[in-house]
């Protein structure tokens, strides 16, 4: 064998092998991904995250996926002959648009859905309503009336257990019921953490549209690998983090101070990049975790 080939195949086990620990350590644990921005998009960047979830199934892990939808519900607003109206970067969703969203987000779901079975694993698509997943309160925008927008309230993890148990990957969108059993649209990072707070996983994944957390976002260098949450709060409190990331990275903390013990935040933009994240030393995002729980990442 050519010394260039056995190069590549030793390369390959090294892969496997730095991956073992991680595969140990996270081996039957809930991971629940939240899947949105461009690589909902994007064709070969929607095959590749499937890949990754999928694997993660196969090698042991118990993955939920919670998705988003917003560009493509967008879309068919416009196409419907309404136009898109937010407020404070929410979507204003009175009657029509919230039944515009309800169908594009099932059609996503079970588009998702298809995409795992093609890869031999068992999927099972539901919204926040199926077993009453998600209850929500009306969501208000600095005392604005947006129409269906939901706050989660509780959370009923029962029918997600159930399908883990049964081998399942469940895919969720983010769809819940009101006291008066209205129908409300979710934000996918509220629904996300909502979710793997009352299922206590132990990973939360977003895949987003940025790297991760920067200290100072005009230096790419700056990205941060590890955060801890009272490292976060000084990042906040200093004026650092600001835009988009300040709710997400306020997500981010309320999920770890309700039980989940690392959330990651990732680009989807980059092929694998869940793979790269939780099964290398060094992951290609930012992972914040408790005070008290071990770095694994090299620095």
């Amino acid at each position: 064998m050519e010394e260039k080939n056995m190069q590549e195949i030793l390369q390959k086990a090294e892969v496997l092998i730095e991956a073992l620990p991680y595969i140990q350590r996270f081996n039957r644990k809930i991971i629940v991904v939240k899947y949105g921005g461009s690589a909902m998009v994007d064709e070969e960047l929607k095959k590749n995250v499937i890949q990754d979830v999928t694997l993660l199934k196969l090698v042991g892990f118990k993955p939920i996926i919670v998705h988003g939808g917003g560009k493509e519900i967008s879309k068919w607003v416009e196409k419907s002959g309404m136009e898109p109206e937010f407020v404070n970067g929410l979507r204003k969703t009175d009657a029509a648009t919230m039944e515009i969203a309800e169908m594009v987000l099932n059609k996503v779901n079970k588009s998702l859905v298809q995409m795992v079975q093609e890869l031999g694993v068992n999927a099972i698509g539901i919204s926040g309503k199926d077993g009453g997943l998600l209850k929500v309160d009306k969501k208000y925008s600095d005392g604005k009336d947006i129409g269906f927008v939901g706050d989660v309230k509780e959370v009923d993890p029962k029918v997600l257990f159930d399908l883990l148990e049964k081998d399942f990957l469940p895919i969720v969108c983010p769809i819940g019921l009101g006291d008066a059993f209205d129908t409300y649209n979710i934000n996918a990072d509220d629904a996300a953490c909502a979710i793997a707070r009352a299922v206590n996983a132990e990973k939360l994944a977003f895949l987003t549209d940025i790297e991760g957390v920067y200290k100072d976002p005009a230096d790419k260098s700056t990205l941060i690998s590890e955060l801890s949450v009272s490292e976060a709060h000084k990042l906040i409190g200093a004026g650092y983090i600001g835009g988009g990331m300040l709710p997400k990275l306020n997500n981010c903390i309320d999920a770890i101070e309700n039980g989940v013990s690392r959330v990651h935040i990732l680009d989807g933009r980059i092929p694998h990049c869940l793979l790269l994240e939780i099964f290398t030393n060094r992951g290609i995002g930012t992972a914040i975790l408790g005070d008290c729980e071990e770095r694994f990442y090299k620095k």
